[in-house]
């Protein structure tokens, strides 16, 4: 599906919109409720990657394809391995079978899980066999992906003895390992976080509860930027949202005052609003701990004609696609002066945008969105934007809403 959207006629901007959960929280909770039946969940993400993760779930013999779904990749593979009498093969898309898990699976291993590689050495499709493990230590490198770490802690409690996880050098993704922390608290396990080490302890059953997943912050990321390039006084309504967020796109609303743009926490909803110009012209953050919103603000900065760093985004690399090089290739298309390393991004100030600009997607549902409030301020065409199901089905129905139009094209 390819899609042409131009601005609103109308751009001081007013509307409640309603986001689904987090796809980072839904994720984790599915897997808990697989590993303690007790536990209830409200306010699932509609996403792509949740219907595949609880599909997964329900497997115990044969093939579980993940398709783009990266967290179901490595979740399910911790869970796989820990379950007794489980023996499944663990696939996806082609990109998927290039997005390397082998220090996943090689802490597994050390574990005593039994995993073989079905083609390439450290990379998916996996073919696992369900053990019961006993062991109870292993280590990690601190800079991988919070996900891997996540996989392990989430089926820590289901171990015989728990786990001792030391992580090796500076930990990257902080939030999200908190946030995995925290909904093991909130479902009675007792862990442990001090220092480089993270400790979990066993635990047969829990007592009926319902978590409550909060909405999604990176989805509300290109809220953020709509309402960063749209005159001042625009405001846009989200809900349900919480100030004590577990989830570390929260910083959004840290990030994007710098930008001209104020968030008030009212009733479990954020009123975002567009209160004045841009209060730097080389916004410099570091993204470690939430690299998902580096598009989003990559291109919020192109739009307002102002520079950015950004660091911290080694992870991108290994992405839906390799995210540095995709934001290179498509805001140069655009005009932008930008330049990328493994690890950085760099915007120099500009005020031209090229109009009537096709923009490519890669497979990746955040660059669809993360361009889109372009459309403020020249007309785009976004192709494959039915891409952006793998985590807001409703996007451009949501982008209507606020008159933005939408139309398909051949």
């Amino acid at each position: 599906m390819k899609l042409k959207l131009s601005a609103p006629s109308k751009t001081l901007l007013k509307s409640n919109i309603q986001i689904t959960g987090s796809k980072s929280e839904t994720n984790r909770s599915l897997l808990l409720q697989a590993l303690f039946p007790s536990i209830g969940i409200e306010n699932l993400s509609n996403s792509d990657d949740a219907q595949v993760m609880q599909k997964g779930l329900k497997i115990d013999k044969g093939v579980v394809d993940i398709h783009h779904a990266g967290t179901a990749m490595r979740f399910l593979t911790s869970f796989f391995a820990c379950q007794e009498g489980k023996e499944i093969t663990l696939t996806g898309s082609q990109r998927m079978t290039e997005r390397p898990v082998k220090v996943l699976v090689e802490a597994l291993r050390s574990l005593g899980a039994d995993i073989e590689y079905g083609q390439n050495e450290g990379y998916p499709p996996l073919h696992i066999k369900g053990k019961k493990i006993t062991k109870n230590k292993v280590s990690l490198p601190a800079n991988i992906s919070s996900q891997y770490i996540s996989s392990l802690l989430l089926t820590a409690p289901s171990l015989e003895n728990g786990l001792e996880l030391d992580l090796v050098g500076k930990i990257t993704s902080v939030p999200y390992i908190k946030m995995t922390l925290a909904l093991l608290s909130q479902i009675g396990i007792q862990n442990e976080f001090e220092g480089n080490t993270i400790k979990v302890w066993p635990k047969t059953d829990v007592a009926n509860i319902s978590l409550v997943v909060e909405s999604d912050w990176s989805s509300a990321s290109y809220f953020y930027s709509i309402v960063a390039l749209s005159d001042v006084g625009s405001s846009i309504t989200l809900s349900a949202y919480k100030e004590d967020s577990l989830q570390g796109d929260s910083v959004l609303a840290t990030i994007y005052r710098q930008l001209g743009v104020e968030t008030t926490f009212s009733n479990n909803s954020i009123e975002i609003k567009k209160t004045g110009e841009s209060k730097t012209d080389n916004l410099m953050v570091d993204l470690a701990d939430a690299p998902d919103i580096a598009q989003t603000i990559s291109v919020t900065c192109f739009g307002l004609g102002i520079g950015c760093h950004l660091t911290g985004l080694h992870t991108l690399k290994i992405k839906e696609t390799d995210r540095l090089e995709a934001l290179n290739t498509e805001l140069s298309k655009l005009g932008a002066p930008i330049s990328v390393t493994d690890k950085d991004l760099t915007l120099k100030t500009s005020e031209s945008i090229k109009s009537d600009v096709a923009i490519d997607t890669y497979n990746d549902h955040r660059m669809a969105m993360a361009f889109a409030p372009l459309a403020l301020k020249t007309d785009l065409v976004v192709n494959d934007a039915g891409v952006v199901s793998k985590s807001y089905p409703d996007f451009w129905n949501d982008l209507r809403q606020l008159q933005f139009e939408v139309s398909q094209v051949d």
